[in-house]
């Protein structure tokens, strides 16, 4: 990738974020995942009843390595809540088991059902 193509996703993911208080990125849609980890991850929002933006990776090739960049993660779902970036599979679901996930959400004002 080039510099110029990197700034301009970046910029696309900094919009998204900005925009949205939950961001999954994904394989798929929230209604059809396209992996078990995302669809992981989609179940625990939904559960918590988290309104969320879903964003395929997918449907985009420079979306889908420069989401990788941005994060400095190497991994697909990625969460971010109110710009921040959370974790992935693994560490959004131990967050849900312990609890941390829903304390997190709340505490960014991010409705959480009981």
């Amino acid at each position: 990738m080039n510099t110029i193509t990197d700034s301009a996703v970046f910029e696309r993911i900094r919009q998204d974020i900005a925009d949205n208080s939950v961001v999954l990125y994904m394989k798929g849609t929230p209604i059809f995942p396209q992996c078990g980890f995302s669809a992981a991850v989609v179940q625990i929002l939904t559960h918590l009843g988290v309104k969320f933006k879903g964003i395929d990776i997918l449907q985009d090739p420079e979306l889908r390595q420069g989401i990788k960049e941005f994060s400095s993660w190497p991994t697909i779902p990625q969460l971010y809540v109110k710009g921040e970036f959370v974790g992935g599979c693994d560490i959004v679901r131990e967050m849900f088991e312990t609890g941390e996930l829903s304390e997190a959400l709340s505490s960014r004002g991010i409705d959480v059902r009981a």
